[in-house]
């Protein structure tokens, strides 16, 4: 079904329902992430404080990951999914708070920055069981047979929710409000809203099979069985080094606000525009792989796609032209988006049922958490070098990445997930 019906995985009730949750979330995320990126800069106009806030999440994401793999993989998925919602709400009502007129007056500059950066760090602290509860939780409500359908329209609705999140932070701040401040303080507003949205909506999904014939396992012992089977599977470790390290150097998109305000001198809506182009790019490159699997020869176009992905990157540091700017990163995004289906598709197809919450931490850990540690290098070789060189030092390394991986590895060159969808598809 899934080979010739390209929304097979949209015509599960609960399945359009996560898609929907998992929208608002991701807008919602977005948003915030985008606009604490601005207020920050308008602060400090300082690169370096930018990859602070990416440094600050990553440290408790990286701490907990395992241990929350573990916990997803004892515990009911939807519930589990709630709570964390409902804490992340907390959030993002205290970041709407912090950035109020009233505490712009009343509080210094340093102190604002302090509870940005806490917020941050708690949020990093949920982010943790966010990844694994999504990823095991897709899994219980679609069958087998259309895994990599669903892991199309799942990584297409994170695509389409970043492109209008981020688009629609940029302009908000213009929009919304006498000047920026108020602009950023009711965008934020805007975030709680759509979170709490999200968690009414996640219990018309309802609850599901614990699925982990070890409950009450130790957790040395599980943790350690999830890390071997990830370094036993040379398909999924091949494809999660790959990708950290080009999410690593190429996290150019967090100096964006710094291209936009001192290098292309366009303002908040271009910002905006900037920071939606690779997602635009990346979403419509999903919606065609709904059309046209790649699961053919997929170890190949992993490579030609992080490759061209690093090209792209060195493309928008050199750019001193916003038009130009806004492409480089639209293609940024049409190769990530290939990227991103494979790397899905390969972590759900070999992965087994019992162990998706401690094999999806693993990948927060290689993957999810490098976006956070790439703002933060980002920002230091921005202040180190220059921002245009610690762009361009980024693409390159992501380049030699792709092809030291080509050499060392024919085996992941020759890796094609074929036979594995065939084997869902018969189950």
């Amino acid at each position: 079904m899934s080979k010739k019906d390209p929304y097979a995985a949209l015509r599960y009730r609960e399945f359009n329902i996560f898609i929907l949750v998992r929208f608002a979330l991701v807008f919602g995320w977005s948003m915030q992430f985008v606009i604490i990126e601005w207020q920050v800069y308008a602060l400090t106009k300082d690169p370096l404080y930018i990859g602070l806030i990416g440094l600050m999440e990553i440290i408790p994401a990286l701490g907990m990951a395992l241990f929350a793999g573990h916990i997803v993989d004892q515990k009911e998925k939807r519930n589990l999914l709630a709570i964390c919602i409902a804490l992340f709400s907390i959030i993002s009502f205290g970041m709407f708070w912090i950035t109020s007129p009233e505490i712009a007056v009343s509080w210094s500059v340093q102190h604002i920055l302090y509870a940005i950066y806490t917020l941050v760090f708690f949020g990093g602290l949920l982010r943790s069981f966010f990844g694994p509860s999504i990823f095991s939780l897709v899994a219980l409500i679609v069958p087998k047979k259309i895994y990599p359908n669903a892991a199309t329209w799942n990584s297409s609705t994170w695509q389409m929710a970043r492109v209008l999140g981020v688009a629609f932070a940029g302009f908000s701040i213009s929009w919304l409000g006498e000047n920026e401040q108020m602009g950023v303080h009711w965008s934020l507003c805007i975030v709680f809203g759509l979170v709490m949205f999200s968690l009414l909506m996640l219990f018309q999904i309802k609850k599901k099979p614990i699925l982990n014939p070890n409950i009450g396992e130790p957790i040395a012992q599980s943790l350690k069985e999830g890390v071997n089977f990830v370094f036993r599977s040379k398909a999924i470790l091949g494809a999660l080094t790959l990708d950290m390290i080009s999410v690593l150097f190429g996290g150019a998109i967090a100096l964006a606000a710094v291209f936009a305000t001192d290098i292309l001198n366009v303002g908040p809506e271009g910002f905006g525009i900037l920071v939606a182009a690779p997602n635009v790019g990346s979403f419509i490159t999903m919606l065609v792989t709904a059309y046209i699997p790649i699961v053919k020869k997929a170890g190949v176009k992993l490579l030609v796609a992080v490759f061209g992905f690093g090209l792209s990157i060195i493309a928008f540091g050199l750019s001193s032209v916003f038009w130009i700017s806004v492409m480089a990163l639209f293609f940024s995004g049409v190769f990530d988006g290939v990227s991103m289906v494979i790397r899905q598709t390969i972590l759900q197809l070999k992965t087994p049922d019992h162990m998706r919450g401690r094999v999806s931490s693993v990948n927060s850990m290689f993957v999810g958490s490098s976006n956070e540690l790439g703002a933060f290098e980002s920002g230091l070789t921005a202040k180190l070098m220059g921002t245009v060189t610690a762009v361009v030092f980024g693409g390159t390394m992501t380049l030699i990445t792709v092809l030291t991986t080509a050499i060392v590895s024919p085996s992941f060159r020759a890796l094609d997930l074929t036979k594995d969808m065939e084997d869902h598809e018969n189950e």
